[in-house]
């Protein structure tokens, strides 16, 4: 799939199909992950991919109950290894950087014909308990993945570039 088909048709997916997701078409969304940039080449980023039932419905319970993370055959637990390293426009990487790489399996999964959610509603020291992660790890989001119920396309409402776009200075 083109890039752009893929950044226009991507949406959020809470109801999946009860379908496996192929490994190597996983490897493949991971791999793209893999590939994203990081502050300083740091490569932070840490994920933890989950197919156990048992695992996803606790993952499910630590999401505060929202059943479509256990639905989904793979919930990808996006983690930093981090120094928490501050860069010099006052921003911590690990959050930015995880981010461009949960980015980039979105799209990827977008173009491969899955669907995902970002999930940031969760306890992230349930989740490190139910997964054994040790607690120098942080926990950012979970990522559930799979076929999506329903491939029809969303409308987006988004703002008009106008709105969002400044040009040279911000006046």
């Amino acid at each position: 799939m083109d890039l752009y088909k893929a950044i226009y048709q991507r949406k959020s997916v809470r109801s999946y199909l009860d379908k496996d997701v192929p490994d190597p078409i996983l490897t493949k969304i991971l791999e793209a992950a893999r590939m994203a940039p990081s502050a300083s080449n740091r490569q932070e980023w840490r994920f933890v991919v989950v197919r156990d039932p048992k695992h996803r419905e606790q993952l499910a319970d630590a999401a505060y109950g929202q059943q479509f993370v256990a639905q989904a055959p793979v919930v990808i637990v996006c983690c930093a290894e981090t120094t928490e390293h501050v860069m010099r426009c006052h921003q911590l990487c690990y959050p930015i950087d995880v981010a461009i790489a949960v980015d980039h399996i979105t799209l990827c999964a977008t173009a491969e014909g899955l669907g995902c959610c970002w999930i940031g509603a969760f306890d992230p020291q349930r989740v490190q308990h139910i997964l054994d992660i040790p607690p120098e790890i942080k926990v950012v989001t979970l990522l559930p993945l799979g076929y999506p119920q329903d491939p029809s396309q969303v409308s987006k409402n988004r703002l008009p570039l106008e709105k969002i776009v400044q040009y040279e200075t911000w006046s």
